[in-house]
């Protein structure tokens, strides 16, 4: 049995709980760390776990005897206690986004690489079955090449949800809507449909005044094939109607899951193509349920892993190419001109200082509230299914 420590007792600490407590007994939460050890007790106690609560996480993984980590701390923490992990025996998982530079990326993939430990970032849409159906399906070849692919990362976020200490600073909290809320969706356009070559982007601040970071940005994104991606993102969409289309030859694939196929008729208007669609829904249908989904998904992936070999399903790299996307977005807003993948490791755009001063703050960061006073808040995830 694995023993499992968790880096954080924040929101998503009850989600990685539940996903390796709930591996058929494959894995066992031994313990978790918080700033404060109220906090780290507070949250074995609701999961009604027999763990230990730390404050330090070297303390931590040297007493527990744990071998797997998931780090689920704010993301300018994370390459310091990856390393760490990776290096003193322990695997690791890795909550998104995955470090606020491509320099922090790189050092915990090499350290990955030389102690021969995983590293395993979060990107649990991966791990949806209606969207593991539609990757497969899309890689199949039953819609054709894929033409143009639009992503809607859109979340509503009121000016409060600033106010905590650490967020809307692009010292602490990495980036904005871009970074933080678009990763899931990025995630699934690298997976999907492949890294660009081209970026042209643009980005603003339009309505959280606390916050020196973005809440809203586009970009249009160009493959070396000459097909093309749109991307958008935002905290100011009521109702967080989020999504993918992939406009392919024959047919358009859809997240949430959804499907469409026309023929053009004599005068090039399209027609209903009925026949493609029930072959596109007989393969969907066909293609097998995931047993364990999102971080669960994820987390048995891990152990697989470890015990087996298995591929990772969401390794460095590929948290990396996330990254690397966001920091093009990024770069060509504030330079205001198109650039190119990849982003060379002498660019400012590859180290947390150089985008620090790079990137613009539309607004003076204000509050700096530790936490909510409420623990009875609903916290909003993307809607993918």
């Amino acid at each position: 049995m694995h023993k499992v420590l968790l880096i954080g007792a924040g929101s998503i600490c009850r989600t990685h709980i539940d996903a390796f407590e709930g591996l058929d007994g494959r894995a066992k939460v031994v313990g978790i760390v918080a700033r404060h050890q109220e906090s780290a007790q507070k949250a074995i106690d609701a999961a009604g776990l027999d763990a230990a609560a730390y404050t330090d996480y070297k303390q931590a993984i040297e007493a527990s005897g744990c071998d797997v980590v998931a780090v689920l701390t704010p993301p300018d923490t994370h390459c310091e206690i990856t390393v760490w992990a990776l290096e003193h025996g322990c695997h690791v998982l890795l909550e998104k986004p995955m470090a606020p530079s491509l320099r922090e990326c790189d050092e915990m993939i090499d350290a990955a690489r030389r102690t021969g430990n995983k590293l395993q970032v979060v990107a649990q849409s991966r791990c949806l079955t209606p969207i593991w159906r539609t990757k497969k399906l899309l890689e199949s070849g039953l819609a054709g090449k894929l033409l143009y692919t639009q992503v809607n990362s859109y979340w509503y976020r009121g000016r409060s949800y600033y106010d905590l200490a650490w967020r809307g600073r692009w010292s602490t909290e990495g980036g904005g809507c871009t970074f933080v809320h678009a990763v899931h969706h990025i995630d699934l356009l690298a997976w999907m449909a492949g890294m660009p070559c081209e970026v042209s982007a643009m980005l603003g601040n339009v309505a959280h005044t606390n916050s020196e970071e973005e809440d809203l940005s586009m970009a249009m994104l160009r493959y070396a094939d000459g097909t093309f991606a749109q991307l958008s993102a935002n905290l100011v969409c009521h109702g967080q109607k989020q999504g993918l289309t992939f406009a392919c030859e024959k047919a358009n694939l859809e997240i949430p899951h959804a499907m469409c196929a026309d023929t053009p008729q004599e005068n090039g208007f399209p027609q209903e193509n009925t026949e493609l669609l029930d072959q596109l829904h007989a393969a969907y249908e066909a293609i097998p349920s995931l047993k364990y989904e999102g971080h669960a998904g994820l987390a048995d992936n891990l152990l697989r892993a470890i015990d087996d070999g298995e591929p990772l399903l969401v390794d460095g790299q590929a948290g990396r190419n996330t990254m690397e996307l966001i920091m093009a977005v990024y770069k060509s807003a504030s330079e205001h001109r198109a650039v190119t993948l990849p982003i060379a490791q002498d660019d400012a755009f590859y180290t947390r200082e150089g985008v620090r001063e790079k990137m613009p703050k539309f607004y003076e960061k204000t509050g700096f509230l530790a936490k909510f006073e409420h623990d009875n808040i609903v916290l909003a995830s993307a809607n993918m299914k």
